[in-house]
């Protein structure tokens, strides 16, 4: 349970409950963060929640003018926050990076600023190290239909998707791909067709993919689907199979976009740029002295860990930035993000502004019971779902190495960011069954006074 503080321009507001702390010894890791009611201490701590509509190189709401360019499809939102399409000015810190976007979308939940703000709290999970804490960014939140890191590289991409004077947008990912979702759903809010090639096995991929997940989504908003096998795709490789589908598309008259696998090259990289200029502001708005020591987040194509390692290196965050890869391995991802960081004229070794560590386990968007058991004992724990392909596996791994190294982390303050991806539980239901909570069929005694119409079932 969590205690918060809300800062919303000048008024603040607060919610107070109770927050359990576990003592004892450090237990197997799925155990680990089971409460027991038996050991939980009756103190109270309040937290803050870091959350703030004032941003320094944002005008004050009620000041604001009307965004100089919509959106091309000529929707516009009311106060002209959601979907408008806005100059973009980096960070003071970032200046020196090369090239700058032009222009950013506003996709996510917007606040009283048109800028899309995420919460940060005090995450209780139990059993930490001696000292330790772990505080919650939920880009999760960012809205049902675009939730997660995604939509921040999309602002990005999808405003040169537009200057570019695209008609449609390609990418390609897993089957259940997070990403492909968002970019479908952003897609159409601008009125722009969008091509998913997506990953399954060889013995799926002349089947219909049916209504699961992600595809639900997808399938609803209209999207054009293509499917390749796992097979084909380790041959053929991404950036080919995107070049095809671009080929046949220009041939037909249109005019493609091609954002690559989740979003991640160095335009999509200014995304979690970004965002670490609001985490450094939601820090100095609530207390000027408190500090990250740490950033711990998932990583499956390399857009995200690369926005914040750069950002909070030449920022005055400068917390440790831990990645978590949940496919391919941390070699890989080094010369990845090398590759994005040249592409912004960082001048800085991608090995020497973050750690990246291996979760991948069975292999990407492929669970252990262990790794589900723990999504599960965390959502019981803390009300906080975690999704199984990504946050849910970093999340996992980092708890899984305090408990084996816990003077690793002892005294430090952890942000985790939850990058979203619930749909993707969708598709581990039968495997999720035998942990989930029970149920019961309600006990009426025969002595209850009974009339029919006593209850109404509108």
């Amino acid at each position: 349970m969590l205690s918060c503080v809300s800062f919303g321009g000048q008024s603040v507001s607060r919610i107070v409950c109770a927050s359990p702390l576990i003592a004892g010894r450090r237990p197997p890791i799925a155990s680990a963060l089971k409460l027991n009611s038996a050991q939980i201490q009756p103190e109270r701590q309040t937290q803050s929640a870091l959350h703030s509509t004032h941003r320094s190189n944002f005008p004050v709401a009620t000041e604001m003018e009307p965004p100089i360019e919509q959106q091309q499809s000529g929707n516009s939102s009311l106060g002209g926050g959601f979907l408008a399409k806005k100059p973009y000015e980096p960070p003071s810190w970032a200046s020196h990076l090369n090239p700058i976007p032009s222009h950013v979308f506003s996709l996510g939940h917007v606040h009283a600023l048109c800028q899309y703000i995420s919460f940060i709290y005090r995450w209780n999970l139990p059993n930490l190290p001696r000292n330790t804490q772990v505080w919650l960014k939920r880009d999760d939140l960012s809205g049902m239909q675009l939730s997660g890191n995604k939509v921040r590289k999309l602002e990005f991409l999808l405003a040169d998707a537009v200057a570019q004077g695209s008609d449609c947008i390609i990418t390609i990912g897993g089957i259940q791909s997070n990403h492909c979702r968002a970019t479908a759903v952003a897609a159409k809010y601008l009125n722009l067709d969008c091509y998913l090639i997506l990953r399954t096995s060889k013995v799926l991929v002349d089947k219909d993919p049916g209504l699961t997940g992600n595809l639900l989504v997808e399938r609803l908003v209209g999207a054009h689907i293509d499917l390749v096998s796992k097979e084909e795709y380790a041959k053929v490789g991404s950036l080919s199979l995107t070049s095809l589908l671009k080929e046949k598309l220009l041939r037909e008259g249109r005019r493609p976009y091609v954002i690559p696998v989740g979003g991640s090259n160095s335009l999509g990289t200014w995304g979690y740029i970004e965002a670490v200029r609001e985490i450094e502001h939601q820090v100095q708005v609530v207390n000027s002295k408190e500090r990250f020591d740490d950033i711990v987040v998932a990583c499956g194509s390399g857009g995200t860990i690369a926005g914040l390692a750069i950002g909070s290196w030449l920022s005055n965050l400068k917390a440790k930035v831990h990645a978590f890869s949940v496919c391919d391995d941390p070699d890989y991802f080094y010369e990845y993000v090398q590759g994005l960081l040249d592409g912004l004229q960082a001048g800085v070794r991608s090995r020497d502004i973050i750690d990246i560590q291996n979760a991948k386990g069975l292999g990407y968007a492929m669970n252990t019971s262990e790794e589900l058991k723990f999504i599960t004992v965390v959502a019981e724990a803390t009300g906080v779902v975690l999704d199984p392909v990504y946050s849910g596996k970093a999340a996992y791994a980092m708890v899984k190495d305090m408990v084996e190294y816990p003077s690793k982390w002892e005294g430090r303050k952890i942000l985790f960011i939850h990058t979203g991806g619930l749909l993707g539980l969708f598709d581990k239901t039968d495997q999720l069954l035998p942990s989930v909570g029970s149920w019961r069929k309600m006990e009426i005694h025969e002595s209850i006074p009974r009339k029919d119409g006593s209850g109404k079932m509108f």
